[in-house]
Parts: C-alpha cells; structure tokens; sequence
C-alpha cells in the first residue's frame, strides 16, 4: 500500500491528518505537482483525472478522491471514528462534511487557482470569478463563526472528518490573504483547538 502524496496541496493533507489521528503509517509517493508530476502518463494510468491524493492497495487497486481514502480507512480501522457512529451520526458528519467542502473549501480553492501566480499559464484562470468565491468565502465563514457559538466542532461534540476538511481550506486560503475575521471569535477558537491537535502539523 502507498499513498501518492503533496505537501503543498490541501486534499493530500486532509488524508494525512485523517490517518495521524487514525494513528496509521502509510508509505507515500510525493507528486511535485510545481513539474506536474501527477499529469505524467504514468500517474494518469492510476488516475486519469490526474488528482490527488491517490491510494494504491497492494493488490494494485487505486482509491482516488479525499473522502473515498478516508472511508477506506474508517472502515479497516474504525477507532477513533471519524466519520460518525451509526447511521444518524454517519449522517450528520457526512452532512457536515459536504458543506465544508462546498462551502468553504471549494470556493478557497477557486480563489487560489483562478488569481495566484502558481496556475498562470497552466490553466485557464477568470480572475473575476476567483474574486465572486472571495465573497462567497467571507459569508460562509462568518456563517461557520455562528455555527461553531453552538458547538465544539464543527459537527457536534467530536473532532471529525468536517473539521480536518475546514481545517485545510481555512488554512489554504492564506496565500491569497483569506483570514479569520477578527470579529469571528467563535471560529477563532475552534481553528486555535483544531489547528493545536497533533494532527494538524501531519
């Protein structure tokens, strides 16, 4: 088994803090995606999709997508579960999840990959658009500091998969100036209690 790795990207990093809090070693392949490793022939064999993070199993199966791996591994270790526990719990932790992903992490994204220097050339970039998911980002966080008045973590009591997901958009949202407001406190002390675990320097 291996899992084909960037230290620079925000999905590969949700699977690593995933398995740091599983307590699991996986080997990894790192992918220079600066040389556009990951859209090599080789790897598009694994992935056509060129994306990653990508799992290989030892007998030659590849898992791409975050949540697919995650899932992979909540279910051959599922202490600490992180995806919920049971069908309620499994359902409001994917709920959680979606939206942080859709919601926050997605448009940080976009922001990065329609106005940084790091795409220009390589993809079609619509500034303007990474600046409409800039505004989209600022509600929805202002949206997620209300959320969090009432809760510990983002999707009730327990540390999940909701809270690695906006954990790693929040955090990719600084190369294109996207903070915490000041006024967030409650997001604020959530991304202090997320950012502090071990797991988050995976």
């Amino acid at each position: 088994m291996k899992l084909y790795d960037s230290k620079i990207a925000p999905n590969p990093r949700r699977v690593r803090i995933f398995l740091a809090e599983k307590g699991i070693s996986v080997p990894t392949v790192p992918i220079d995606l600066a040389k556009a490793e990951n859209r090599k022939p080789e790897f598009l064999a694994k992935n056509p999709f060129g994306g990653i993070p990508l799992l290989e199993l030892d007998d030659g199966t590849c898992i791409a997508e975050t949540v697919a791996i995650c899932r992979y591994f909540e279910r051959t270790q599922p202490e600490p579960p992180l995806m919920g526990v049971g069908a309620k719990g499994e359902a409001v932790v994917e709920m959680w999840q979606r939206r942080m992903e859709l919601e926050v992490a997605f448009p940080i994204m976009q922001v990065f990959r329609n106005t940084h220097d790091f795409f220009k050339g390589r993809i079609p970039q619509v500034p303007e658009f990474g600046e409409v998911c800039r505004g989209a980002v600022t509600k929805r966080l202002a949206w997620l500091d209300e959320h969090l008045a009432g809760s510990s973590f983002v999707a009730g009591d327990d540390f999940t998969i909701a809270d690695i997901t906006a954990l790693c958009g929040i955090d990719f949202g600084k190369p294109t100036g996207i903070r915490i407001a000041p006024e967030s406190k409650h997001l604020a002390r959530w991304y202090e209690a997320v950012s502090s675990r071990p797991s988050a320097s995976a």
